[in-house]
């Protein structure tokens, strides 16, 4: 009994571990090649990424709201990283002067978070976050964020600019192997479905498309390096988009506490405690993340899509998965061997877990009668927020930097329209 409850503690943290590495490794690439980055930058920014995910996730499910959600890159900062991109071009700072920018925007944001946790404010905007306003989250951070996965399944990302048809046809068996295996089968390979769709989809891309191979000579063991875009540049603009990305932020917090207290059949009437020390914490881990030049980390509502699709609900193995990444970090070598999960097939596996996170949506939303009121809310959010996603960054470029980063993302836009319509229009 005992080595089979060790068996099945080893594959959960195992799984857990290519589930953290599968949500870790795609947007690092995106980054990299937004702001020109040469192979060992992103290898850097690879490792000191691994590192603060294992740590922000440990402290998370060790102090935090002390559940088994993943903290990862966030869909924001990415939004965050491509407009200070753009902007800093316009203005004529250097892209290297702009990630510098970031570092000092990521921990001013860590520093409000701090504040509204340790002080308890976050508690006080805790019922605001509706039914209405977390399913509507859900849905736009899906919709959000399946364009991403959906050009990392067909080989869009970095400088292909056409579908690569043997890496989609690849990733799209690994989807629906990790969809029909969690939906069909029965026992451990449901339970392991993520973990069997990415080794079945890595196995078969090295086969017909080959394994790809590290450049140069690195060192055995490395400590992840600080301020590696170079010491933070202090401007007075970060301020304002530091704050408000931080009130913002309290809704991801909120969103992924309340989904995977729903997916475990956790029931409970106020999330006070949980939000709380999870706000406080996520100030932390964004001072850890802008300390290593890494992408800013918060709770990642998907970890409800995975504990569904997997059906594992114990804490324990997803600490060791985190606790083993901190320790992979330390090691280039073993880094640019995991961060060579083909990312068609990483985003495969991500894909599969929205679908879950699709369902949580449309469950949140539907808690409650829709009337007329609450679907004329709804209708409103969902084409403002979707209509934005499809604008060009370039077209706010007349704006102040602080209203560009709000006004640029769809699903800020669309989640802030329905918090502001539910508390004006009133049943």
């Amino acid at each position: 009994m005992n080595n089979q409850s060790f068996a099945s503690s080893t594959l959960e943290t195992i799984q857990w571990f290519v589930f953290l590495l599968a949500s870790s490794v795609a947007l690092p690439i995106v980054i990299g090649a937004i702001y020109q980055l040469d192979f060992v930058e992103v290898s850097g920014l690879m490792q000191r990424t691994f590192f603060t995910v294992g740590v922000a996730s440990f402290l998370q499910g060790w102090l935090g709201h002390k559940l088994p959600i993943m903290e990862g890159p966030a869909g924001i900062w990415i939004s965050i990283f491509s407009v200070m991109a753009v902007t800093g071009v316009q203005q004529g700072t250097s892209l290297t002067e702009s990630l510098q920018i970031l570092e000092t925007t990521m921990i001013m944001t860590g520093i409000f978070l701090f504040l509204f946790g340790i002080l308890k404010i976050s508690q006080w905007i805790l019922p605001i976050f509706t039914p209405l306003v977390t399913g509507t989250f859900f849905f736009l951070l899906t919709v959000q964020l399946s364009g991403t996965f959906l050009e990392g399944m067909l080989g869009l990302q970095g400088n292909s600019e056409k579908i690569q048809l043997n890496a989609a046809m690849l990733a799209f068996i690994t989807f629906f192997v990790v969809l029909g295996l969690s939906i069909f089968a029965k026992g451990w390979l449901s339970s392991y479905a993520v973990l069997i769709g990415i080794v079945i989809g890595w196995i078969l891309y090295a086969l017909m498309i080959g394994a790809e191979s590290s450049i140069g000579e690195m060192k055995l063991f490395a400590m992840p390096e600080w301020f590696a875009f170079g010491m933070p540049i202090f401007d007075y603009s970060v301020i304002p988009i530091a704050f408000v990305t931080a009130i913002i932020l309290i809704s991801n917090v909120v969103a992924s506490i309340v989904a995977v207290n729903q997916i475990l059949g956790m029931k409970k009437q106020h999330y006070k405690d949980e939000v709380n020390r999870g706000t406080t914490l996520s100030g932390m881990n964004h001072g850890i993340a802008g300390i290593f030049s890494a992408i800013a980390n918060v709770p990642l509502a998907t970890s409800a899509g995975f504990i569904s699709l997997t059906g594992q609900k114990n804490k324990r193995p997803f600490l060791y998965a985190s606790i083993l990444l901190i320790i992979i970090a330390f090691f280039p070598p073993i880094v640019t061997v995991i961060s060579s999960i083909p990312s068609p097939i990483a985003n495969a596996a991500l894909m599969a877990s929205f679908v879950q996170l699709v369902g949580l949506a449309i469950n949140n939303v539907t808690l409650e009668k829709l009337d007329k009121r609450k679907i004329t809310i709804l209708g409103i959010a969902y084409l403002f927020g979707m209509g934005t996603m499809f604008l060009p960054t370039e077209v706010f470029a007349g704006l102040p930097s602080y209203v560009q980063n709000l006004f640029s993302n769809g699903l800020l836009i669309g989640t802030g329209l329905v918090i502001l319509l539910e508390q004006l229009w009133r049943e």
